[in-house]
């Protein structure tokens, strides 16, 4: 889940992209759809449930973004995409953005031309194995065979970790989530090897979660974000402001069950600017005044996504951790509405 080095590529594809992207927002508008990459399924994170209808931590923020710019969370077209996919399909314009646990990294953000618009995911690579292993570290792991998803920063990550520690392994590619969980599953490789939230979600699907263990080293950084296409501006500050005010509003006490009342009730003026009762946010972006209370309302603050989806109570399970706001020792942290 991570990013593809295919670069030469997608640099020319990214060239064309500008036109295509120019007018993101006023095609978005009058098509009445937001096209939306996801991944092609990982529990919590993005995938359709037992109606055929997409939910999770992802699938939130496309839903934010489509309550953003169109009053409807519902109006969203989400498009699977895999590693190697993924950045195909935004430079071409098949999707007006992504929202797929990808990371951001200097190549993808400055050679391939896309423009990441924040973070809602702190993470790292982590390693998973079946508990009968009898492995408790990853620094016992020289000779194995790995599970590695194709196209993605976590085999470049994997290969330096292995030779820095020098040690062997047997690559086992694979390009989804779903081929991988089989592949562990059925013994091909002992040990599946992507973000340690993408290795929670995995294992939380299993029919014995107890019986596989999510080793302790995390190995490298993955700061994941939703990402555009570089040289539409306008449609990046949508995307970066709708996710800066589901962390705002986690901030401020504002929830999906309060948005509707709390602007026209508090002395708070953030507040006021955040919900479109004060000031002109909404008109800068090119949008309505309650352009950020509709976002909230569809999909509760970041808070309130990610309890939801991949927090403690969840089969997940994810702490905070890093993901805890600023205020409780975490990272997240939102320029100021003014």
């Amino acid at each position: 889940m991570k990013k593809s080095v295919f670069l030469g590529t997608l640099a020319a594809s990214a060239l064309l992209a500008g036109a295509v992207s120019a007018q993101t927002l006023a095609e978005v508008q009058e098509r009445g759809s937001l096209n939306c990459g996801v991944t092609t399924g990982l529990t919590g994170f993005a995938a359709p449930n037992a109606e055929g209808e997409w939910e999770g931590f992802d699938v939130g923020v496309c839903r934010a973004v489509a309550a953003a710019v169109l009053g409807d969370p519902s109006a969203v077209e989400f498009v699977p995409t895999t590693g190697q996919t993924r950045f195909t399909a935004l430079a071409s314009g098949e999707v007006d953005m992504l929202a797929r646990n990808t990371t951001w990294t200097f190549s993808r953000d400055v050679d391939l031309a896309f423009e990441f618009t924040g973070i809602n995911y702190y993470d790292g690579q982590g390693f998973m194995v079946p508990r009968e292993l009898g492995v408790s570290s990853a620094l016992e792991l020289d000779g194995a065979t790995v599970c590695i998803q194709t196209g993605t920063t976590t085999e470049l990550n994997l290969a330096d970790f292995f030779a820095s520690n020098n040690m062997s392994y047997e690559p086992v590619p694979i390009e989804t989530n779903a081929e991988a969980q089989q592949q562990y599953l059925a013994g091909a490789c002992d040990v599946y090897t992507t973000d340690a939230s993408g290795l929670a979600a995995t294992r939380a699907t299993f029919e014995d979660p107890a019986a596989h263990v999510v080793l302790p080293e995390i190995v490298s950084k993955e700061p994941l974000g939703p990402l555009v296409r570089h040289g539409d501006h306008e449609w990046g500050d949508i995307v970066r402001w709708t996710l800066n005010a589901l962390i705002t509003a986690e901030e401020l006490g504002v929830t999906s069950a309060n948005v509707g009342e709390i602007g026209g009730s508090t002395e708070n003026p953030e507040i006021k600017r955040l919900l479109g009762t004060e000031g002109e946010l909404g008109a800068m972006l090119g949008l309505e005044a309650d352009w950020a209370a509709n976002a909230i309302a569809a999909v509760g603050n970041y808070g309130e996504l990610f309890e939801g989806n991949i927090g403690e109570s969840t089969p997940i399970g994810l702490a905070r951790g890093l993901n805890a706001q600023w205020t409780d020792g975490g990272l997240l942290y939102s320029p100021p509405f003014r």
